[in-house]
C-alpha cells in the first residue's frame, strides 16, 4: 500500500545533488534572467523523463496583482563594485558582485559615484538619526534593510544602504559564527517608494569598517551599481503525471533564491524533481498503476508564484486535494547542525496529512539494525513541528485557499541566507530521505480509494490517542509538581479546554478524508464517538487525580476562574473580522499603502512582540471565519500555540481593515 521501498530503491539522491549543482550556478532572483534560465533547466529535464511538463508566465510590472499580492519588476544585476577610498591608506575593493551576487543588495537600483560613510546607532527608529546628516550618504547598518530604507532613504534622504548583519539560527549560529560569510539581502518595494541601492559586507569586514568610523577617521566609497528594472515575467514550472480523474495532490518548492543558496531552496528543487522523475519510471515500467489522482509538481518564486498560480486556477483549486512543500530538505545534518522536520498544516485547516507523512516517515526510516538485529531506526535526526508558515504552504493552507499542504524542512541550518550556503553542504543521503518521502505521499494520495482511506482513518485515530495521552500526563505531572491547591485547579481547567480543542481538530481531520472517498463519513463518525468516549475516560481519571492532590495540599477555597476582561478583551468580544480576500493578507509591498505614520505605529508594535508578531497573526487569520469574533479567534490561537496575545490579534485585524482587506463587523 505505501510502495516505500519500491520508491526507496528507485530515487537517486546522487543525480539529485548534481540537479543541485546545475542550479545553482543561476542567480535565481524572483523575475529576472538567473531565474529563468534556471526554470529552463528544470523543464528541460522534466520533458527528458518522459513528463508532462510546461512553464506558465505570469507579468512582473507594477499593474498586476495575484489575489492581494502586488506584483514587481522583473530585475537585472548586471555588475556592482564597491571600493573604499578614504583613509586612502587602507584603500582596498569591498565587494564584486562578478565575485560574489550576494555582496548586493539585491533588487538594487543604478549607481555610479562616490558616496561618504555615516555609521547608524541602528536605524530602524526615527531617533536615530537626530543630530544626524545622512542626506546623500550611504548609512551603515546591521539593522532590517527594509526599516532602514523606509527611514534612511526615503524620510532622510541617504543615497543607499551598506548592511554587515548577520541573522542568529540558535543554537547551530551566532552572529559572529560567520565571519566571511555575507547574508543574503533584498530590497522589496513598491512603486510609489524611493528606491535606492546597497551592499553587504561579511561581519569581519563591517567590523573593521566601524572601527574606522568610530575612531572618527572619514570614510567614503566609490560605488558602481550597472542594474536595470523593466516590465517582465515570472515563471512557474509545472508537471503532471495524469491520473484518470481532475482531482490532484500538489507538491511544490521555491525555486528562487540568490547564487548559490544549495540548500535553500536548490535542494527542495532537485528532491521534487528526482521525486516526479522516479515516479514515472515506476509508472512508465509497470511497477507502480497509474493512480487515480492528477499528481503535479511546482517550481515557483516563492510566495509570488503560489499566488500567481492559485489565482490564474483558481476553477481548480477544488480538486486539489493536498500539498506538500519541500523547502531546504539536503542539508548534511552533521555540518548544518539540522534536523530533518515535519511542520504539520495549521490547526484552522485539519486534515490528514500530518498523520499520513509522519506513518511514511517511519516506512521509509528503517536505516540500521539493532546489534541483536531485532530492531530498525534511522540515522538522523528528524521531528514533527507545530505550524509557523514563512513558505509557499501557508498560502496553500489558508482555509480561503483550502489545500491542506504541510512542509519538510531542514532546520536550523548554520549556513541559512548566507553566502556559506554551499553544495558541500548538501548531502545525497539527505535529499533522498526527503525526496522519497514526498514521492511516497504522492503516490499514496494520488492513489487512496475506499482501502487506503479506512486505514488511514484508524491510522489518525490511534495517533490522536497518543497525542491526547500525552497531553493528559503532562497535565497529571504539573499537578503533581504544583504544591498549590490554586494551581492544580488551574491545570484540570486548562486541560479541560484542550480536549475539548483537540477533539473538535481531529474530528475535522477525519471529516478530510472525505476528500480521498467518499463513504468514508460513517466510519469517521464512528471513529470520532470512540475518541469522545477515550477522552471522557481520560478526563476521568485526572479528575481523580485533582481529588487526591487537593486532597494533600492545605485546605483552601477553590473558585473557577472567569477570566477578567480588560479592554482589548471588551474590543475583541465586539469585533467579528470578515475577510475579503484569499490567502494571507500581509504581501510584499503590502504595508506601503498605510500612511507613514499607520505603517511606523505598527512597526514599533510589532517590534515589541519578537517573533511571534507574523505567526501569531496568521493563524488569527486562518480562523476569521466571518462568524467568530476576535476574542474567540485569541482564545483558538492560544489553544494552537500556548500563546494568548488578545491585543495582537485586534491589532493585526485593525491593520488589515486599514489596507481593505477586512470588514469589522459588531459582535
Amino acid at each position: 500500500m505505501f510502495y516505500t521501498d519500491l520508491i526507496q530503491r528507485t530515487f537517486s539522491g546522487a543525480a539529485a545533488k548534481e540537479d543541485v549543482a546545475a542550479i545553482i550556478r543561476h542567480h535565481r532572483i524572483q523575475a529576472s534572467p538567473g531565474y529563468r534560465a534556471a526554470a529552463g533547466y528544470v523543464l528541460e529535464e522534466l520533458r527528458r523523463a518522459g513528463l508532462e511538463a510546461t512553464i506558465e508566465r505570469y507579468p512582473a510590472n507594477y499593474k498586476t496583482s495575484f489575489w492581494q499580492n502586488s506584483s514587481f519588476e522583473e530585475w537585472e544585476g548586471q555588475s556592482a563594485t564597491l571600493h573604499l577610498i578614504e583613509p586612502a591608506g587602507q584603500a582596498r575593493k569591498l565587494a564584486d558582485f562578478r565575485e560574489m551576487k550576494l555582496s548586493l543588495i539585491q533588487r538594487s537600483i543604478p549607481f555610479a559615484g562616490e558616496v561618504e560613510v555615516v555609521l547608524l546607532a541602528d536605524g530602524t527608529k526615527a531617533s536615530d538619526y537626530e543630530g544626524l546628516d545622512v542626506a546623500g550618504k550611504l548609512v551603515l547598518t546591521k539593522a532590517e534593510v527594509g526599516r532602514v530604507r523606509q527611514l534612511a532613504v526615503e524620510r532622510f534622504g541617504a543615497a543607499g544602504i551598506l548592511f554587515d548583519g548577520m541573522s542568529s539560527a540558535p543554537p547551530v549560529r551566532e552572529p559572529m559564527d560567520l565571519l566571511d560569510a555575507r547574508q543574503y539581502t533584498s530590497f522589496w518595494w513598491t512603486e510609489r517608494e524611493k528606491q535606492c541601492f546597497g551592499f553587504v559586507l561579511t561581519p569581519r569586514q563591517g567590523l573593521w569598517l566601524r572601527g574606522l568610523l568610530q575612531s572618527g577617521q572619514p570614510v567614503k566609497v566609490r560605488a558602481e551599481v550597472k542594474a536595470k528594472f523593466y516590465e517582465g515575467e515570472m515563471e512557474v514550472v509545472t508537471a503532471v503525471i495524469p491520473g484518470h480523474n481532475d482531482e490532484s495532490v500538489i507538491i511544490a518548492s521555491h525555486l528562487c533564491h540568490p547564487q548559490p543558496s544549495a540548500n535553500d531552496n536548490a535542494t527542495g528543487v532537485a528532491a521534487n524533481l528526482e521525486a516526479a522523475r522516479t515516479l514515472q519510471r515506476l509508472i512508465d515500467s509497470g511497477d507502480l498503476a497509474t493512480p487515480r489522482r492528477t499528481i503535479r509538481f511546482l517550481w515557483m518564486p516563492e510566495m509570488t508564484g503560489s499566488y500567481a498560480y492559485l489565482s490564474r486556477h483558481e476553477a481548480e483549486i477544488p480538486q486539489m486535494v493536498a500539498g506538500l512543500n519541500l523547502d531546504m530538505v539536503g542539508a548534511d545534518q552533521s555540518q548544518t547542525g539540522s534536523v530533518m522536520l515535519l511542520e504539520r498544516p495549521p490547526d484552522a485547516a485539519a486534515s490528514f496529512v500530518p498523520d499520513l507523512l509522519e506513518k511514511l516517515r517511519e516506512a521509509l526510516s528503517h536505516e540500521a539494525k539493532s546489534h541483536t538485529g531485532m530492531s530498525s531506526f534511522p540515522l538522523y535526526r528528524y521531528a514533527t513541528t507545530p505550524f509557523s508558515g514563512g513558505s509557499d504552504h501557508y498560502i496553500f493552507s489558508d482555509p480561503t485557499v483550502g489545500v491542506p499542504m504541510a512542509m519538510i524542512i531542514q532546520w536550523p541550518d548554520k549556513f541559512y541566507h548566507t553566502s556559506a550556503d554551499t553544495l558541500e553542504k548538501v548531502d545525497p543521503v539527505s535529499l533522498a530521505r526527503s525526496g522519497s518521502l514526498a514521492a511516497a505521499y504522492a503516490y499514496f494520495v494520488a492513489q487512496a480509494g475506499e482501502v487506503e482511506t479506512t486505514w488511514l482513518a484508524y491510522e489518525m485515530s490511534a495517533r490522536w490517542q497518543q497525542r491526547l495521552a500525552q497531553l493528559v500526563q503532562r497535565a497529571v505531572t504539573e499537578m503533581h509538581q504544583s504544591s498549590e491547591a490554586r494551581a492544580v485547579s488551574q491545570t484540570h481547567q486548562q486541560l479541560q479546554r484542550q480536549v475539548a480543542y483537540s477533539l473538535d481538530r481531529h474530528r475535522a481531520g477525519l471529516a478530510s478524508l472525505g476528500r480521498l472517498w467518499g463513504g468514508i463519513t460513517g466510519i469517521a463518525e464512528s471513529l470520532y464517538g470512540s475518541a469522545t468516549g477515550y477522552a471522557e475516560w481520560q478526563l476521568e481519571m485526572v479528575q481523580g487525580v485533582q481529588d487526591g492532590r487537593l486532597a494533600q495540599l492545605p485546605l483552601v477555597e477553590i473558585e473557577t476562574e472567569t477570566a477578567e476582561r480588560d479592554e482589548w478583551a471588551e474590543r475583541a468580544s465586539r469585533f467579528v473580522p470578515q475577510r475579503s480576500y484569499r490567502g494571507p493578507g500581509i504581501s510584499i509591498g503590502s504595508l506601503a499603502q498605510l500612511s507613514q505614520t499607520e505603517r511606523d505605529k505598527w512597526l514599533a508594535f510589532a517590534g515589541q512582540r519578537g517573533s511571534e508578531v507574523w505567526t501569531l497573526p496568521t493563524l488569527a487569520e486562518y480562523w476569521a471565519d466571518g462568524r467568530r469574533t476576535a476574542l474567540e479567534i485569541a482564545d483558538l490561537v492560544e489553544m494552537e500555540t500556548g500563546i494568548r496575545d488578545v491585543e495582537l490579534v485586534v491589532r493585526y485585524f485593525e491593520l488589515l481593515g486599514k489596507m481593505g482587506l477586512v470588514r469589522g463587523v459588531s459582535g
